[in-house]
């Protein structure tokens, strides 16, 4: 969309706020005073990015952003690694899918997407140290608007004491906001799904261009229905849409709740390994199980990191002898349902050939929860990937999911009260 010209981004523009206001007309006559209800809609609708423009000259760097109206911006950077961090208001972004590998000066790559509800995050990583000389959003003749985020290259020294100084906004993260929990009779147990990556952190790719973090989210819907349908579990996701949330989020979602099993989803992938495939199961470990795993969770580890956060893993030592059993029984539930799930998965998924791994991920780290990671399969393989689409396929492996997690609770609860698993 570079190469938009005058005429068709009015158009875009035009279509955008039409849109936003419904059949009816973009904009009415003010009624005693007051802006008209279907304009105040419009004004409330996410600004829409057309296009993202890099300029280079000298020592300067200049990311620009072609919006459909006017936002408020904030523009840190953060060290190691390098990067600028660009808080927006909830912006639809209708740019190309590979705009985020472009390049120029400061520039090596940006990505950009939901961080928060109502809050969108744009991360450029930086070539070169570089701190933010300036920002303005001015409108254009065509009516839209045009942020620009303006870089000036600077030496380490400088560039170091400018990401101390935004030390205070590099803490501020996502974080899931919600009331507080309200007692539950349900004695039930509660599983709690985690589609892994979501809103700017997209996750792997496949060889067509599609994000892990939205097939994942489609896997854990059908999970959660398949869980539901049955009756016998509450069924919680740690995200139902397309939005970031940090590691530690995630596991204290499940935590607050006091949840029975913790379920990360997510899809792997390998450059040049398109002959590598197979589900895979992790479990938590802090020495690795193999050097592929601890890769691997190295790299899942550093999700905060991509959505710039400052990832930093909070202490979760465990402080007296009470906590020291509870860790090592999560444990033991945590490789049972491990196990029972390669088990029951073998005879629909083709199983990576060591399918039951284990690796210091982060979000397996609750030492209250069970909690197993669930590799799909890797998008680099051609024939994982067309398994993780196919409805046929999806069906089959929610089922023996769901089988598996009726074992791991019959089996736990086999000393309580039925009522513990039954609906």
């Amino acid at each position: 969309m570079h190469d938009l010209s005058f005429s068709r981004l009015a158009c875009f523009f035009l279509l955008v706020a039409l849109f936003a206001g419904g059949a009816g007309p973009v904009a009415a006559a003010p009624n005693n005073g007051k802006p008209a209800p279907i304009a105040a809609e419009a004004d409330r609708s996410p600004a829409v990015a057309a296009d993202i423009i890099l300029e280079s000259e000298a020592s300067k760097t200049r990311f620009k952003v072609v919006l459909s109206k006017p936002v408020t911006v904030s523009a840190f950077v953060m060290e190691r690694p390098d990067r600028v961090i660009v808080d927006l208001p909830e912006v639809a972004f209708h740019v190309p899918a590979e705009a985020g590998r472009r390049k120029a000066g400061a520039v090596a790559s940006f990505r950009y997407g939901l961080f928060a509800p109502g809050q969108s995050r744009v991360v450029i990583d930086l070539a070169q140290t570089a701190v933010v000389s300036a920002t303005e959003v001015s409108q254009r003749d065509d009516g839209s608007h045009l942020l620009t985020i303006e870089l000036t290259r600077v030496e380490r020294e400088e560039y170091r004491r400018a990401a101390a100084a935004n030390a205070a906004a590099t803490a501020a993260k996502a974080s899931i906001s919600e009331p507080e929990l309200a007692s539950n009779q349900d004695a039930r147990p509660l599983i709690v799904i985690d589609p892994g990556h979501g809103g700017i952190d997209p996750g792997a790719a496949s060889l067509i261009g599609t994000y892990e973090k939205d097939l994942v989210l489609a896997f854990a819907q059908l999970l959660k229905k398949r869980l539901d349908d049955g009756g016998r579990y509450r069924v919680v996701l740690t995200r139902d849409n397309d939005v970031f949330i940090s590691l530690s989020d995630r596991v204290k979602f499940a935590q607050k709740r006091k949840a029975d099993l913790f379920i990360s989803i997510h899809a792997d992938s390998l450059s040049g390994g398109q002959d590598v495939r197979g589900l895979t199961v992790y479990t938590r470990a802090e020495r690795a199980s193999d050097a592929d795993s601890a890769r691997l969770a190295d790299r899942e580890n550093k999700a905060d990191a991509i959505a710039g956060v400052d990832a930093k893993e909070e202490s979760n030592d465990v402080s007296d002898i009470l906590q020291e059993l509870t860790l090592r029984e999560t444990r033991v539930f945590s490789h049972g349902f491990a196990t029972n799930l390669v088990s029951s998965l073998e005879s629909v998924a083709r199983l990576n050939k060591n399918s039951r791994r284990e690796a210091g991920f982060w979000v397996l780290r609750a030492h209250d929860v069970p909690s197993v990671l669930l590799e799909l399969g890797y998008l680099s393989s051609k024939q994982d990937y067309d398994l993780l689409i196919s409805d046929e396929w999806r069906a089959k492996a929610t089922a023996s999911i769901a089988a598996a997690v009726d074992r791991f609770f019959t089996t736990r609860f086999a000393k309580r009260d039925p009522a513990a698993v039954l609906p």
